[in-house]
């Protein structure tokens, strides 16, 4: 029953992390370049995945066609990924993103009906349907008519859509290697090749320049990035997604604005409204639904 739980476990803190490190992003973007607030945040978390690797004794280089396949999931999950939320964050409050990216379990359990054949059941798909409906009931703020109408949001809510659009064809294309990897190793790998590339951009772009412009706040932001958001929680989140339906462990994220919500009311002062709350509520049940054996 223990070993059961702890891939929900797993899932559930990555989540909660990652729904505080909008927050933690918008404050280091407000001080610093997004491409110098990924570069540092990975360079802090990679030594953690390294440490994780050789203490469980999997480290191992790539062998083949497997640099291209790890370099790519690099670019997707990392680089670009990373990209997509900073630079969305400097426009888009961190409590919206945070519900957009809700978004992106229905993607990910309809790629893993599409291309990894699993199977969909009419509860969970229930489950689906109803956590999307908690979303557009927060972005739209009660009123679905914006929705109808055009008016989003921002240019950085765009990004952040296109962002969880990303985030579930990496999830799934990461199901192949986690086959044949360790999960640790696998993330150690994917990570370090997504930080090089986008350190190429860090240096030609001089960004390293920036780092004096951190204040103490910033700084714990950064941490807070680089430790836990980079280092634990893909770690914990590689771990459930080796073990969980694509389906299941992409509801989890759903969780992750109501973190954000409760994170960016105390340290943001970002409003609480009722729609919220609600909306939460719709989403929790939703979660349950797919969730429900």
């Amino acid at each position: 029953m223990t070993k059961k739980l702890i891939p929900f476990l797993e899932a559930l803190f990555a989540v909660i992390v990652w729904g505080a490190s909008f927050i933690a992003t918008k404050i280091a973007v407000g001080q610093i370049s997004p491409i110098a607030v990924v570069f540092i945040r990975f360079a802090m978390g990679i030594p953690i995945l390294l440490f994780a690797v050789i203490i469980r004794k999997q480290f191992a280089f790539p062998k083949g066609s497997e640099w291209g396949y790890f370099a790519m999931l690099g670019f997707l999950g990392i680089s670009f990924h990373q990209w997509l939320q900073s630079n969305g964050l400097q426009t888009a409050q961190a409590t919206t993103t945070a519900w957009i990216v809700s978004t992106s379990p229905a993607f990910i359990a309809i790629l893993g009906w599409m291309v990894l054949k699993e199977k969909l059941k009419l509860l969970q798909s229930s489950g689906i349907v109803l956590a999307m409906i908690g979303v557009l009931a927060v972005v739209s703020k009660g009123d679905l008519s914006t929705l109808v109408g055009g008016k989003f949001g921002t240019t950085g809510d765009f990004l952040i859509l296109i962002s969880s659009v990303n985030w579930a064809v990496f999830s799934i294309l990461s199901r192949r290697g986690l086959k044949n990897h360790p999960s640790t190793r696998m993330t150690f790998w994917v990570m370090t090749i997504g930080w090089l590339i986008t350190a190429v951009a860090f240096f030609a772009n001089k960004s390293y320049t920036e780092i004096p412009l951190l204040d103490a706040r910033g700084w714990m932001a950064m941490i807070f990035l680089g430790i836990f958001t980079t280092g634990l929680a893909y770690i914990a989140w590689f771990d459930a997604l080796a073990q969980l339906p694509a389906a299941q462990t992409g509801a989890f994220l759903f969780v992750e604005p109501l973190t954000s919500m409760v994170v960016a009311a105390i340290i943001l002062n970002e409003q609480v409204t009722l729609v919220s709350l609600l909306g939460g509520a719709v989403i929790l049940a939703g979660i349950w639904l797919v969730n429900r054996q």
